[in-house]
């Protein structure tokens, strides 16, 4: 991981320490972040299907302020906990000593957001989507996909339950990587799929997820 450190030593007349220095500072106002306490993650490692179907997804430019970072801890839970903070679109993920990692993701709109405590009783990668048949009623041109790059679900899938009950919503990959920061999904939160990956490979069945 790469820490980006605000810090730079004065050579000469200086001119090229401002400049980065202003860079610094309007990349931490972007990230919504103070102190510059925050570090890049190293991309996960990916298979050869992963590799394959991912380059055949759109890849936009990535908005610096939903970003994968690793940043000082604001949700005050237990380390290996996933937070989703619905109003910023951002997920965390809980690391030891008051950290954490950040991921911009999309969340459900209005009419379809939700909120609540789960816990991650199945994942799946490149999994099939099946949607549910009260999504069938609104958008009747929906249909059962297996996997693969078109696919909405994406590389990755946790699923969300509530005890026992599946609460039918997911976190997972995503297609429309363009959107990721918005409030457009039906109650899903979707993440960029190298994101999914990253997340999918920290944690396990029965970790709690908060999503508020």
């Amino acid at each position: 991981m790469i820490n980006h450190d605000c810090r730079i030593r004065r050579r000469g007349p200086g001119l090229t320490a401002m400049r980065f220095s202003l860079v610094a500072v309007a990349l931490g106002a972007a990230l919504g972040l103070t102190g510059c306490q925050f570090k890049t993650v190293a991309e996960p490692s990916l298979n050869k299907r992963d590799t394959e179907w991912m380059a055949l997804t759109p890849q936009p430019e990535v908005d610096p302020g939903y970003a994968r970072y690793e940043v000082d801890d604001p949700t005050g839970e237990k380390p290996g906990t996933v937070i989703v903070d619905i109003k910023e679109r951002q997920l965390y993920y809980v690391l030891p000593n008051k950290r954490a990692i950040r991921y911009g993701v999309v969340v459900g709109d209005e009419a379809f957001g939700w909120t609540g405590t789960a816990r991650i009783a199945r994942k799946a990668e490149w999994p099939s989507w099946n949607p549910p048949p009260e999504m069938k009623r609104r958008w009747p041109h929906v249909h059962a996909m297996g996997p693969g790059a078109a696919n909405p679900l994406g590389a990755r899938a946790l699923y969300l339950f509530q005890g026992n009950r599946d609460t039918l919503y997911r976190i997972h990959g995503t297609n429309e990587p363009e959107k990721i920061g918005q409030a457009a999904s039906s109650g899903c939160i979707r993440m960029r799929n190298i994101d999914v990956v990253d997340l999918y490979n920290r944690v396990g069945v029965n970790t709690k997820v908060v999503v508020r």
